[in-house]
């Protein structure tokens, strides 16, 4: 069995679990094609509000699936089509989707773990989570792009003590430096990410959508004037005057 990513929708927020038993949910190259059609579907659900990304069985995921790599991880050619389609367009769509996106993390968050949780918006974790990228000891670094998304969000110096020492951090150091928004127990971490989930979904959703394209084209690199010229095309828009009339008649909005 290749593993599979499995959707599942109810009302207004989605659930993606990555789902590979035996294997603590290790992402094959099936389940990379699956994660990127899974979310540029996601991406066209205008009704949707916000994704829960988790995994089954008590792990987030614990990297890739090593035994498909003798098959194409010799070959320079083969190896770039890898990690340049089926993994960044996995990682790719998760970044381009204007949704927020939730990560419940727990057990083993390895490598291509990582990556994924480094696409979503919040980052929860149970307090036995362990993160980490040791691929040195199967003497391949980490492809560039993914280096870059992981540097990004983990920090520089945790992104090099991974890779250079390989080192595994537990989920509370990974919240002292910043990668996760909460640690929570074992046993509370569904619901607490399920409670975020629920106030995302009563929020306003198109300008969620839009502060995920902003902070998205500025984290590009975009200049701020850019970003500027399209950024109060939502003034006339009914989910703006719904929100002031709202604080203003001191009621709940309904988005």
């Amino acid at each position: 069995m290749s593993g599979r990513v499995h959707l599942a929708i109810d009302h207004a927020l989605a659930r993606v679990t990555l789902f590979h038993p035996g294997k603590f949910n290790a992402m094959s190259r099936a389940m990379w094609r699956e994660l990127k059609v899974v979310f540029t579907e996601l991406q066209a659900r205008t009704e949707l509000r916000g994704v829960i990304v988790a995994g089954e069985g008590g792990h987030f995921c614990a990297g890739g699936d090593i035994a498909e790599y003798p098959g194409f991880r010799f070959d320079a050619d083969a190896l770039r089509d890898f990690h340049e389609n089926d993994v960044w367009g996995g990682l790719g769509a998760m970044l381009a989707c204007d949704l927020p996106l939730l990560a419940q993390i727990e057990g083993n968050c390895m490598g291509a773990g990582v990556e994924i949780a480094s696409c979503c918006d919040i980052r929860v974790a149970g307090e036995g989570a362990r993160f980490g990228a040791p691929i040195a000891r199967l003497g391949f670094p980490m492809a560039p792009r993914e280096a870059q998304l992981v540097a990004r969000e983990a920090g520089l110096a945790t992104a090099r003590e991974m890779l250079l020492e390989a080192a595994v951090l537990d989920a509370h150091e990974m919240k002292a430096r910043g990668f996760l928004q909460a640690v929570r127990p074992d046993a509370e971490l569904s619901a607490e990410v399920q409670a975020r989930a629920q106030r995302i979904a009563r929020l306003a959703p198109q300008a969620a959508r839009q502060n995920k394209q902003t902070l998205r084209a500025l984290g590009a690199g975009q200049p701020v004037q850019a970003v500027v010229e399209q950024a109060y095309h939502y003034a006339a828009q009914a989910e703006h005057r719904e929100g002031i009339a709202a604080f203003l008649a001191k009621r709940q909005p309904v988005f």
